[in-house]
């Protein structure tokens, strides 16, 4: 498993981390149970997985804390978020402590690696920054957390407002970011400045309901071409990954989006999310390929050129 530095922070860990939210929520979604749910988080620390990502929305919480306490690898990399709204207002100082506290309790950790603040709105931002961000620095000086991450609204917020704003500031320390094969607009609106300012970025997104096969995106393309200021040109993008998969040089549509995420230069570390152990490993081993062939990006990526109005979901 090949590592990476994630920016400023000096920690070093996997380049592939494991999800524990979207579709799958590590099996709950599907009703997989717990004991399931645990054997996908060990089975991705065996194969050298050193980044684990959940949340206080996602509901797994405790049961990666389950999975650690049967053995924490030297150099595990905890990532959990707090939801920043309850109902139709903003979270009290008291209650973003409150759900620091939960979190850690859930992980059964005394500190967490990176706290975010999770799917903060463009709108909200400043309230964000001026309100909840000093009680953070705060809890960190009390070692509950050692960085700073905020994660976009991706997809309501497919244009980057939140973090082309946030970029500006100096308190984070990660950004969690939406960039797959449909929406390149993060290389110029966020990539540009994280790495200069050497915020470490995680990719989500990389594959959504879209991206799960050749019929879905074809469906999804002709949709957003058909009223949603997407520019036809997009639907071009098809005989060019048909002729990726008809040739060879990937087995499938979920491969080739994996792959083109891994090596983008702006991104830290790819985010795979799954309920099974099969699919992780299938997942893994998709996403550790080479960069897909050059030719096939030259007549690619000038298809998707100032697209930022999709999100694959």
């Amino acid at each position: 498993m090949q590592e990476v530095n994630l920016g400023r922070t000096g920690l070093r860990t996997s380049a592939l981390g494991l999800g524990s939210g979207g579709f799958s929520r590590l099996g709950a979604s599907q009703n997989k149970g717990d004991d399931n749910a645990v054997r996908v988080v060990r089975a991705a620390l065996d194969v050298g997985i050193t980044f684990i990502d959940t949340a206080q929305a996602y509901g797994t919480e405790a049961v990666i804390g389950e999975a650690l306490q049967q053995g924490r690898p030297p150099g595990l990399v905890l990532s959990t978020k707090f939801s920043y709204r309850t109902g139709d207002r903003l979270k009290t100082p008291d209650e973003v402590v409150a759900s620091l506290d939960a979190s850690l309790k859930n992980l059964r950790t005394d500190c967490v690696d990176i706290y975010h603040v999770h799917g903060v709105r463009a709108d909200d931002y400043p309230t964000v920054l001026d309100t909840m961000v000093p009680v953070l620095l705060r809890q960190r000086e009390s070692g509950k957390l050692r960085f700073l991450g905020i994660t976009e609204a991706f997809g309501g917020d497919t244009a980057h407002r939140t973090l082309q704003r946030a970029v500006q500031d100096d308190c984070w320390d990660v950004m969690m970011v939406g960039f797959n094969l449909l929406n390149h607009s993060a290389r110029e609106r966020v990539f540009r400045a994280t790495q200069a300012r050497g915020i470490a970025t995680l990719c989500m997104f990389a594959v959504r309901q879209a991206l799960i096969s050749m019929e879905r995106l074809g469906s999804y393309l002709k949709m957003q071409t058909g009223g949603k200021g997407v520019d036809a040109r997009v639907l071009q993008a098809l005989p060019l990954l048909h002729g990726l998969l008809d040739g060879g040089q990937c087995e499938s549509l979920t491969e080739a989006a994996y792959r083109y995420c891994r090596h983008e230069p702006g991104l830290d570390c790819l985010l795979i999310g799954t309920g099974s152990v099969e699919h992780l490993r299938q997942n893994i081993a998709d996403a550790q390929k080479p960069p897909l062939p050059p030719e096939f990006l030259a007549a690619f990526e000038p298809l998707f050129a100032g697209v930022a109005a999709m999100s694959g979901q």
